[in-house]
């Protein structure tokens, strides 16, 4: 079986889901993952990612602060000591800093932001979004060693795996870029990439002055966050960090509710993994129903409070 390496960020000893995404990404092209993880708690991670699909586990150790050159380097010695036929890392703030040094250490090409994953006879193909999102490209690469980022929320992490071998190695300290502290994010909305429910509007929704109907409906739910289509991202309705779709975030939350979104293909590409999915669209021929679960025909504007006052009047008898 070929072996995929995959670097695994971890917070606190907890994997990141991204990266459990990309495991299952690497085990459903049909690989055997050995996964690296470092930092503070990774002896924790690593006891947990056997679950997620790794057949083994390089925990890197004695590091005391993060370096990206020096974790690259120990990453490329993994792939060249184990021989693997690829590398992966999630397509985070991290594993962009991470991914394209090793594939220098390597000297090969990395794709970036992939969104699936194949491989045929160790010879692995790869597909991401070109020309903002207008076509979709598939690749690969006649390198000895295939490195890429996975897109998050466009695979599926696994939840079923078994248990894994767990090696430990001192991780290099010597690097020439350290981060020396970060700074978190000052609590707000919850983003679309992380909330359990996502309610997004689109140009159905008329202009800015009702997307307060979004945002009471999300309010309701409690755990929402708000999205939008790109057109409405580039009427300037609302901000590009709550663009769904090719060109802005993929998410996979339990249930996606698109209110007044016709689903072209590009925002398609960005929900269509939403365990549920809800189209509200006058359009009784729109795209978008071909894909949801449950379909309401109707005005956005009648709708919405509607379905508020039920969200609410149902959390009320709990």
């Amino acid at each position: 079986m070929t072996t995929i390496v995959v670097f695994v960020e971890q917070n606190s000893g907890q994997p990141v889901r991204a990266s459990l995404e990309c495991i299952g990404a690497a085990r459903a092209a049909g690989g055997s993952v050995v996964a690296v993880v470092t930092g503070a708690g990774a002896e924790n991670a690593a006891a947990a990612l056997g679950k997620s699909g790794a057949g083994k586990v390089v925990c890197l150790t004695g590091a005391t602060q993060h370096s990206p050159d020096a974790l690259a380097r120990d990453c490329a010695g993994v792939v060249q000591e184990l021989g693997a036929k690829a590398f992966l890392a999630a397509a985070t703030a991290t594993g962009k800093d991470v991914a394209p040094r090793v594939a220098a250490l390597l000297d090969v090409t990395i794709l970036s932001d992939v969104t699936t994953l194949a491989n045929a006879g160790g010879a692995f193909n790869a597909t991401r979004a070109w020309l903002g999102g207008k076509a979709l490209a598939n690749l690969g690469s006649s390198g000895a060693v295939f490195v890429a980022t996975t897109r998050p929320n466009a695979f599926a992490a696994l939840e079923n795996g078994g248990t894994a071998e767990v090696v430990k190695k001192n991780a290099s300290t010597d690097g020439k870029a350290v981060v020396t502290a970060i700074e978190a994010k000052k609590g707000g909305k919850l983003d679309v990439k992380e909330a359990p429910v996502v309610v997004s509007g689109g140009r159905g929704m008329k202009g800015p002055e009702n997307w307060n109907l979004i945002e009471d409906l999300a309010a309701a739910f409690g755990n929402a966050a708000t999205g939008a289509s790109r057109a409405v991202v580039d009427s300037g309705w609302r901000p590009h960090g709550e663009q769904v779709g090719q060109t802005g975030k993929t998410v996979a939350p339990q249930l996606y509710i698109a209110v007044g979104i016709s689903g072209a293909i590009q925002h398609l590409a960005g929900m269509r993994t939403s365990k549920v999915i809800v189209a509200i669209n006058k359009d009784a021929e729109a795209p978008i129903f071909k894909v949801a679960d449950y379909g309401i025909v109707g005005d956005a504007m009648e709708v919405l409070p509607a379905l508020t006052k039920a969200v609410k009047d149902l959390k009320a008898q709990k």
